[in-house]
This record gives C-alpha cells, sequence and structure tokens, in this order.
C-alpha cells in the first residue's frame, strides 16, 4: 500500500481554510431579512448592483455583527462615505460637461 493512504489521500496533513471568500452560511436566518432586500433591490433594478448598495452593506454588516463573517472595515469592502462619492462624482461630471 502506498504511504499516500487510500484514494492517494495525506492523512498525516490538515487541510487549511482560505484566507477570504468562505465564511460560515447563516443557519439560523439571523440574517434573512437584510438577504431578502438585497435580493429584492435587485429583482426590481434590473439586476444592477450599484441602484442596491445601501442593502448590500447593511447585509454584510448583519453578518458582520452576527459573527457570520469577519468583522472588516467598510472601506475596504468598497462603501465608502457618500459625500465622497457624490465629491467625485461632481468632478467626473464636470470633467465630461467641459
Amino acid at each position: 500500500m502506498s504511504a499516500g493512504g487510500a484514494f492517494g489521500g495525506n492523512r498525516g496533513l490538515r487541510p487549511v481554510p482560505p484566507e477570504k471568500g468562505i465564511f460560515p452560511l447563516d443557519h439560523m436566518h439571523e440574517c434573512d431579512l437584510e438577504k431578502k432586500e438585497y435580493l429584492n433591490c435587485l429583482k426590481t433594478s434590473g439586476h444592477k448592483s450599484e441602484k442596491c448598495r445601501q442593502f448590500s452593506k447593511k447585509y454584510l454588516q448583519c453578518r458582520m455583527e452576527k459573527n457570520l463573517m469577519a468583522k472588516q472595515d467598510l472601506l475596504e469592502l468598497g462603501f465608502g462615505k457618500p459625500a465622497e462619492k457624490e465629491a467625485s462624482g461632481e468632478k467626473n461630471n464636470q470633467t465630461i460637461n467641459n
């Protein structure tokens, strides 16, 4: 028999979970309301996610509060301050219009 074990697996090594991208499922439905609001927004907006950012943010905040994902600064997740976004959007519009 080979040293790798049945079906070629190495029984001595433990698997290492990925750092990001995998998080516990919400088996207790703790963030169902937020998830449904977000999915409903996507349906009604024709799947234009930029129109549903506030629901996405609310859902991620719920998951972090319930320890269903690692706590992370919302700026790192792409949620800047609304005033900053509006100001940068106004600058872009002025550049396009000129």
